[in-house]
């Protein structure tokens, strides 16, 4: 299918209207001459679906391919994805420090160079991960690779991937959004000269993807804000990074009217101590609508670092028994959870895309969300949207639709509506099938010079 057949006449909010069908335009100039079925690795260097977005991206996308007729292999470092039983997991462990802890090294370990920098960068405060699993990817798909038709990265960006490239493997890059807005989110949440460091330290993988990224000859992102920001942070040129929106599994994340409501309970899915995700600016909008709504209730999905910032502040808010965190649970359970939310609020303050946006109005809950990067996008007039790190316009919001039913009736329609018209994962898949054929045809135009 190509990008340009979204219908975007219905979107409501005319300019994201138009960012979606310029997007949608420009990486539809090429048309699959064949259709065939296409052998396709996906990389991830940490997958598991309860630790973020991209865990999540590996498991929708690779289903959504193999229902598009492609043959897919995953290759993922631990924690290791939930995958559809059609989908081949090829697992490549690490160290998995941060699981293990440092006290998990043995002599064995030390036979392994790619062993030693993982080990050193943590005990260093370095995030390693991304070039360790790289060099494990670049040594397997050197020997075992050559039978896939597109190898696709999954935001590694290390420098095995460039040498895959210059290898000649056909390779493909999906960069969610650039982690430079996670490192400025940090640094300007921090309080203190040393937290600032580590900080820095551990973002210090940046300098190796932000090198890769300028030589890479084929990247995609998820979002026209990503598309924005990445060309910004890594110089590169926007016209030269594709666009394949995220889609929602709209059957898995779908209305449950025999789940029974619960009054006045709010819902948010986010990492809890990450400033990223502002649950901060959640929390205080929580101890205002208090003393409003007494029987309000949040339901955080993620918990918090024992004695972290987010304890803290709940303490100091005195809110501790207005809220329950979950953490680990299946997708069955997180749709019933939405299902029993009267809202759900999005409070980040940058997303790349906004997947817990796009999974409640998918189940037809009112969102309230942030206009931080690319929510708005996602969220158009089907929701309510609010400036970022703003807690008293939270709270109004959500407050408003506590109050008035018909509007929460109104904007659950209306979400569900949007994300099975622009959203799903089958339309992203085709998009992507589509972008595929794109780089193939270019490989073998190259070849024949």
């Amino acid at each position: 299918m190509p990008m340009n057949n979204i219908c975007v006449a219905e979107l409501g909010d005319s300019k994201v209207a138009k960012q979606i069908s310029d997007a949608c335009s420009a990486t539809s100039s090429y048309v699959s001459p064949v259709d065939r079925q296409l052998k396709i690795c996906l990389l991830g260097y940490r997958s598991q679906p309860y630790g973020g977005g991209q865990g999540i991206y590996i498991k929708y996308l690779s289903k959504a391919l193999v229902e598009a007729g492609h043959k897919v292999d995953v290759i993922s470092g631990q924690p290791y994805p939930h995958l559809d039983d059609r989908v081949n997991l090829i697992k490549m462990p690490g160290m998995n420090l941060y699981e293990t802890g440092l006290g998990s090294l043995r002599w064995e370990h030390l036979l392994s160079l790619t062993n030693i920098i993982e080990w050193t960068g943590k005990l260093t405060g370095e995030f390693s991960e991304p070039r360790c699993f790289g060099r494990r990817v670049f040594k397997y798909l050197r020997k075992n690779g050559r039978h896939y038709d597109i190898i696709h990265d999954n935001q590694c960006l290390s420098w095995g991937m460039l040498k895959l490239q210059r290898r000649g493997f056909p390779l493909v890059t999906t960069i969610h959004h650039p982690i430079t807005s996670d490192l400025d989110i940090a640094l300007n949440a921090a309080t203190t000269r040393k937290q600032r460091f580590f900080i820095r330290r551990w973002h210090s993988f940046l300098i190796m993807q932000k090198k890769v990224a300028q030589r890479l000859d084929h990247v995609v992102t998820v979002s026209q804000c990503s598309r924005e920001d990445i060309a910004k942070a890594f110089t590169l040129k926007s016209a030269a990074i594709s666009l394949v929106y995220n889609g929602i599994d709209t059957n898995e994340f779908c209305p449950q009217p025999h789940v029974q409501l619960k009054p006045y309970r709010i819902m948010a899915t986010a990492s809890a101590d990450a400033p990223l995700k502002g649950v901060r600016y959640l929390l205080e909008a929580l101890a205002l609508l208090s003393e409003q709504f007494p029987a309000i209730e949040l339901l955080m999905v993620g918990k918090p670092k024992p004695n972290g910032d987010t304890e803290k502040l709940i303490e100091r808010l005195n809110i501790g028994d207005r809220i329950n965190f979950v953490s680990g649970i299946s997708t069955e359970q997180l749709v019933e959870y939405y299902a029993q939310a009267q809202v759900v609020v999005v409070p980040s303050v940058y997303e790349g895309f906004g997947l817990p946006a796009g999974e409640a109005m998918a189940c037809g809950v009112p969102v309230v969300s942030t206009n931080g990067g690319a929510l708005p996008e996602v969220v158009g007039d089907a929701g309510v949207q609010v400036p970022v790190k703003n807690s008293q316009a939270i709270a109004d919001a959500v407050a408003q639709l506590l109050n008035d039913e018909q509007q929460r009736q109104h904007l659950g329609k209306a979400g569900r509506a949007r994300i099975e018209k622009l959203f799903c994962w089958r339309r992203a898949a085709n998009q992507m099938t589509d972008y595929y054929q794109q780089v193939l045809a270019k490989q073998d135009q190259a070849a024949s010079r």
